[in-house]
């Protein structure tokens, strides 16, 4: 008998438990569909509308165009906060994952009892166990793919004279493959939390505060998980797009030293007089290019889906030592 098979009973109990959660999570992501294809459709509309017109937002608008240019300006950041709400929502899309796993989806079943109905009905703990995770894993990752998909597009269609960095927080984390990594690490996080706490409220406080403090190290982190490229010289010709790393001095020697040794000159002759007292002889630029995307992104869905497996396996060996 497959996987599926052996599966559909139970998951179908787990989605009848909680129709109305999926229902409404269905309802919001669609919402959140609708609403980000109709912002960056009418973002396009606004920006060609205004450049088709006499004014211009570069340089000095003029008396005529001075309202005219600070209206479209306006219009344009309000629309492109829709951008940055959806985003936001996606980086706390895990946690409230681990949350609803952990406390409704199994700490409660385990608190009240009622698991007990379903392990009396010939459906092993560790098939309870994954019912309660497939149903969820699935639903979830389906919809954050077309989540990340959609706002991906929108940002890149608006096209609006706001834009955004690779490596803002909130671009790089609901880019690429990362959101799906988020909100399976969640999930696991939150079977984990619910079957050591077993009480709803302490085991989605927990999984709550697990997820938030890994995502939040590896975003703190996210610049260290590939070698950055180094500039060097006098002069340092930042290309735009550049993630700055590090920035400092250099002396004839190639020690490094913090761009601070003589930042707090008065004047440039007592600047000058610090660099060669310092032996200051150039300068470096560790950073990023937007080609370290992709590694950076990958290295980091790594370690999420390690940590997954690792909570995954520890829920089940878990519930395999309780059970007998």
């Amino acid at each position: 008998m497959s996987t599926l098979t052996t599966l559909r009973g139970p998951a179908r109990v787990v989605v009848r438990q909680h129709r109305w959660t999926l229902w409404i999570a269905g309802g919001l992501a669609l919402a959140g569909v609708i609403i980000l294809i109709v912002t960056a459709l009418w973002s396009a509309h606004v920006v060609d509308a205004f450049e088709s017109g006499p004014c211009s937002a570069e340089g000095d608008p003029g008396r005529s165009c001075y309202q005219p240019v600070r209206d479209y300006m306006d219009t344009i950041f309000a629309l492109s906060k829709a951008f940055d709400h959806t985003a936001t929502v996606l980086m706390a899309l895990p946690l409230l994952i681990g949350v609803f796993v952990a406390g409704p989806m199994i700490a409660r079943e385990l608190e009240s009892g009622t698991f007990k109905v379903s392990w009396t009905q010939s459906v092993s703990p560790a098939r309870w166990l994954a019912a309660k995770l497939a149903v969820p894993a699935a639903l979830l990752l389906a919809g954050v793919s077309v989540l990340t998909a959609v706002l991906t597009w929108a940002r890149s269609y608006a096209d609006t004279p706001y834009p955004v960095q690779w490596h803002d927080a909130l671009v790089f984390s609901t880019s690429g493959v990362l959101p799906l990594a988020h909100a399976f690490f969640g999930m696991c996080v939150g079977a984990l939390a619910g079957l050591l706490v077993r009480r709803t409220l302490p085991a989605l406080t927990v999984s709550a505060l697990v997820t938030g403090t890994a995502l939040t190290a590896l975003t703190y982190w996210r610049q260290e998980l590939w070698p950055p490229r180094t500039l060097t010289g006098e002069t340092l010709n930042a290309a735009e797009g550049m993630w700055w790393v590090e920035t400092g001095d250099l002396t004839s020697s190639g020690e490094r030293l913090t761009q601070t040794a003589c930042s707090q000159s008065a004047s440039e002759a007592d600047r000058l007089q610090c660099l060669a007292d310092h032996d200051i002889t150039g300068h470096y630029l560790d950073y990023h290019p937007a080609s370290h995307f992709w590694p950076i992104q990958l290295v980091e869905t790594g370690i999420l889906l390690a940590l997954a497996a690792l909570a995954l396996a520890l829920a089940f060996r878990m519930l395999r030592r309780r059970t007998g």
